[in-house]
């Protein structure tokens, strides 16, 4: 039973780093967005509003592949699961779960980052809006 905690433990690991690095990479998306918005407010510049167009794309894509990760080592810890003692070899390829829920697609598409960066998409319009008007 050691050898199955242990390998459980590993994909645990795993997830909670998928998991931290898409928390990061959603600061680090709004700190950026944040400072263009800084920097257009200051000199009226709508320039730094459209770099924003790109930004949220990088980091929405970015951010969808993490989930997908993450997603993927979730159905991998649910096989070890079920797995018996005698049957664990401690891999940690997660590959075979990529389609389907956990493709990097879908992961973009999922229905905590859809809202997170749409909403930050909405808002570049509008400061966009003040901005240019």
């Amino acid at each position: 039973m050691e050898s199955k905690l242990k390998h459980l433990e590993f994909i645990q690991n795993v997830i909670t780093r998928m998991n931290s690095n898409s928390f990061l990479i959603k600061g680090w998306a709004i700190t950026l967005i944040s400072a263009l918005f800084a920097l257009a407010a200051k000199d009226a510049n709508i320039q730094y509003v459209l770099i924003t167009y790109i930004v949220i794309p990088i980091f929405w894509m970015l951010d969808g592949f993490f989930i997908s990760q993450e997603r993927q080592y979730r159905k991998l810890y649910e096989e070890v699961c079920l797995k018996r003692e005698s049957e664990i070899d401690f891999s940690m390829n997660a590959s075979k779960f990529s389609s389907g829920r956990n493709s990097w697609s879908s992961g973009i598409l999922s229905k905590t980052l859809f809202p997170f960066y749409g909403i930050t998409v909405a808002v570049t319009v509008i400061v966009m809006f003040f901005i240019g008007g």
